[in-house]
């Protein structure tokens, strides 16, 4: 292979090289990439180690709170019938205990969303955290 050094008149070239630019850089790279895992970690300390206890214990299950408002408005707490009195009252006792029970409210196809608002409300207001819904699964193939 030949190399030209000019232009055959003895102009100087106005080409730039850039192999050896190449070579320096991936020279830099590798020093860097080399040095910079060493210069973490320059002050040793021993670290504590964390002791995991498994608990045997299972979590109690505890039940629901469970209301039921028909579409007539009428009210179930726990599948008893109730007023919005003692649903209230109910429900701030129930709030006060640790581990809290979940609310789970079950309104009519037919019941209208201010009934069950309503009834969201005032679960919320005496203070309970978790207030959910029922519903029916779909069926298969649908």
């Amino acid at each position: 292979m030949g190399a030209s050094v000019g232009k055959e008149d003895g102009a100087p070239m106005a080409e730039i090289n850039v192999t050896p630019l190449v070579d320096v850089m991936l020279v830099m790279l590798i020093i860097f990439m080399i040095t910079t895992p060493l210069m973490n970690h320059k002050v040793k300390v021993q670290l504590p180690e964390a002791v995991v206890e498994k608990k045997e214990e299972k979590k109690q299950q505890i039940p629901p709170v469970t209301i039921a408002v028909t579409e007539s408005g009428a009210l179930f707490l726990n599948d008893e019938p109730s007023t919005k009195q003692a649903i209230e009252s109910r429900l701030s006792v129930e709030a006060q205990k640790t581990p809290q029970p979940p609310v789970q409210i079950r309104g009519d196809k037919t019941t209208p969303y201010s009934m069950v608002n309503e009834i969201v409300k005032i679960a919320q207001a005496q203070g309970m955290a978790k207030v959910g819904f029922v519903t029916t699964p779909p069926k298969k193939g649908q």
